[in-house]
């Protein structure tokens, strides 16, 4: 194959995007980039029915969010599109009508309740339902042509070969051989003039110069009408490449019509972009080993990707889609790859798009700091630090507990706090340490009462650096709120 390296992705907006439209979209954004190709999204709206506007513009939304921007798409066309399928309806009539002048597709005019009826019946007799039975197959074509003008509603179908074989030469799995007589003759374009997947796909890919299918493992058994679609019409075959799948809990595929998450999910939860391209560049693909330790490699961007990627190094077993190891990485992305200046512009952007009105000030950017260790998603950073932004944060009984019961030991760490001249970390530390001293007893049984009197959590960053950051006025208010009268 001499024609520069295209691949697509060609999603149905029928819902959010899932995570595996950004899994296959990696896979192909990676592959053209390493041959200095082309990236194309074309969007498959042609099932009316299902149709969302508002899914088609969450998908290309999400791909300029985590960094795949196509070369081509609905928002960046070129001469080869337009890349909305259903505006290609027109060509696609005109291509079923060509296969239909040159016999090779039929008109069926069986209705959806025939059909179905049919279905029934060889489930209640026993027999396995093998799909259409052919019955218009040999209507000669003055009959077609008579029931049509009639304005009778029909389909065409795809003439299947009924000998031989179709083999499928893909790049991952070697020769898989379909028997001609165990395909069906697909429907190329429906009653309502819209083409099928089949037609649409290979056509507009066919038209679009997409040389690599690289696709989900799912659309391997219907990759014998694709071939039979392209040799029909006489044109080159792309070379074949199905990914394994993404797998759930229990080994299930994820499933968009399961309800398994969707990106935008991941996105709201706080992962981000490169932990979530990491992760799924890891589903079934394995970094070269680190050329110095000879260690796996778990960190990687997508520009390592592009370096190292080989097909060779991709697993067909497919990979189980944890998320606990997601949050993990994305901790890992928190606290060892981005610089703190990075997170906390990461969190403030995320907080913003939420409601999150704080100044992007250095008492931010203290708390950042002192969070980083304590989260693994941006999304758990305000439900861990309600302390630092109102007076009005919850205390857990836990907390209250200490409090009610730390009164004498909350009075004398006010005292001591309130006559120190700074109210540096390192002031607070030795001034608290010395005053557990005094009282005769551990540094930690003075710490927790004073932790949740500033707090309202027996959890929190180092007291210390939570001091300084709360500054000594603020301290002191909250300790005396906590202190209760004496009697």
């Amino acid at each position: 194959m001499t024609a520069p390296v295209t691949t697509r992705i060609a999603p149905s907006p029928t819902g959010d995007p899932h995570v595996g439209t950004a899994y296959q979209a990696l896979f192909n954004y990676v592959y053209a980039r390493q041959h200095a190709g082309k990236f194309i999204v074309r969007i498959e709206d042609t099932d009316r029915t299902r149709y969302s506007a508002a899914s088609e513009d969450k998908i290309l939304n999400m791909l300029d969010w985590i960094g795949l921007t196509p070369d081509a798409s609905p928002r960046h066309e070129d001469d080869r599109g337009p890349y909305t399928q259903s505006q290609r309806a027109g060509l696609h009539q005109q291509l079923a009508q060509q296969l239909l002048d040159e016999g090779k597709a039929y008109r069926a005019f069986d209705t959806s309740e025939e059909l179905e009826a049919r279905r029934k019946a060889a489930e209640a007799s026993g027999e396995s339902y093998r799909g259409y039975d052919r019955r218009d197959r040999e209507l000669s074509r003055e009959e077609s042509d008579r029931r049509a003008a009639a304005g009778e509603p029909f389909v065409i179908r795809l003439k299947v070969p009924l000998t031989g074989e179709t083999v499928v030469r893909d790049r991952l799995r070697g020769d898989v051989v379909f028997q001609n007589s165990e395909l069906d003759d697909k429907v190329l374009l429906k009653a309502d003039g819209f083409p099928t997947y089949h037609l649409a796909a290979m056509a507009d890919d066919h038209l679009m110069g997409v040389t690599h299918v690289i696709r989900a493992e799912e659309w391997l058994t219907s990759t014998p009408i694709h071939i039979q679609i392209l040799q029909a019409f006489g044109w080159e075959q792309p070379e074949w490449i199905h990914t394994p799948w993404l797998l759930g809990t229990g080994g299930k595929k994820l499933s968009k019509r399961r309800g398994d998450a969707s990106a935008a999910s991941y996105i709201e939860m706080g992962v981000i972009r490169e932990a979530l391209l990491n992760y799924l560049g890891m589903m079934g693909w394995t970094m070269p080993p680190d050329p110095e330790t000879g260690e796996p490699r778990e960190i990687f961007s997508v520009q390592d990707m592009i370096e190292h990627f080989s097909w060779d190094r991709v697993s067909l077993g497919g990979s189980v889609f944890d998320l606990e190891k997601l949050k993990w990485l994305n901790g890992k992305y928190l606290r060892e790859v981005l610089t703190p200046e990075q997170v906390r512009e990461r969190l403030y952007s995320y907080l913003s798009e939420r409601g999150f009105t704080a100044p992007n000030d250095d008492y931010f950017a203290q708390v950042v700091v002192m969070l980083t260790p304590r989260i693994e998603l941006l999304g758990e950073f305000l439900a861990k630090t309600p302390y630092f932004w109102s007076e009005d944060y919850p205390v857990t009984d836990k907390a209250a507990t200490l409090i009610a019961e730390g009164q004498d030991l909350l009075r004398a760490a006010r005292e001591r706090l309130a006559g120190l001249p700074d109210f540096r970390h390192d002031t607070t530390d030795v001034a608290l340490r010395a005053l557990a001293q005094e009282l005769g007893v551990k540094p930690g049984k003075l710490m927790q009462p004073l932790r949740a009197a500033v707090a309202g959590t027996s959890e929190s960053p180092g007291l210390f650096e939570l001091l300084e950051a709360l500054g000594q006025a603020r301290v002191l208010d909250r300790l005396d709120r906590a202190l209760q009268p004496a009697g």
